[in-house]
């Protein structure tokens, strides 16, 4: 899900589009302090971090539209690949889990979004966690029995994603999109999931 894409276009249609580059860099800062309180929702995260980004900014977010980025989220688009690269990989076999800093019915609308079907999904709002701590990993590791061996981690994030299966040895594909440096390095890097299939089928192997 382009996620930035969502939260930028919530921000353009609330406050302008002027301002809603420099309102999105600053969003992403202020987010992983407000989920530092894992007993709160994926909800109420957006909606405080969206509170806290308006107060320092000196702007009002309009009355009715405290909710607006958890309302909206199921509506945020699919990367165009996305779909097509997945669909891929589990026809060769290989079994799809999401580890998400989001709420089960949050979570749940994005996947009918994009249209694939997941084996299993691990939420922060179920277990009381959010990454880059690493619980999401404990919890995947208990359902599924995975080992690393047979366990490739796909993500854009660097903080929330890569960082951490870095420290747990876990092979990663970063899904560089905006063209970032890498720190800490991932297994392999591709600008987009279009070359996703062929790439975990080259790393199983070795």
């Amino acid at each position: 899900m382009d996620w930035r894409e969502g939260i930028r276009g919530e921000l353009a249609r609330l406050f302008g589009d002027v301002r809603a580059n420099e309102l999105l860099l600053r969003y992403y800062e202020i987010e992983p302090e407000v989920q530092k309180n894992a007993s709160l929702s994926y909800r109420e995260v957006l909606t405080q971090t969206l509170a806290r980004l308006a107060a320092e900014s000196a702007l009002i977010v309009p009355a009715g539209e405290e909710d607006a980025l958890p309302r909206s989220l199921a509506s945020w688009p699919v990367f165009p690949e996305v779909p097509g690269a997945l669909a891929e990989a589990r026809r060769r076999g290989w079994r799809l889990a999401i580890l998400s800093n989001t709420d089960s019915d949050l979570i749940e609308a994005s996947m009918a979004a994009i249209g694939v079907p997941f084996e299993l999904a691990v939420v922060a709002s179920e277990i009381g966690s959010y990454k880059p701590a690493l619980r999401h990993w404990a919890v995947f590791t208990e359902a599924t029995g995975a080992t690393p061996a047979r366990h490739v981690h796909v993500a854009q994030s660097l903080f929330h994603d890569i960082a951490a299966t870095s420290e747990l040895g876990i092979r990663s594909v970063w899904i560089n999109r905006l063209d970032e440096l890498p720190d800490p390095e991932p297994t392999r890097e591709l600008p987009d999931l279009t070359r996703l299939p062929d790439t975990l089928d080259e790393l199983v192997s070795q």
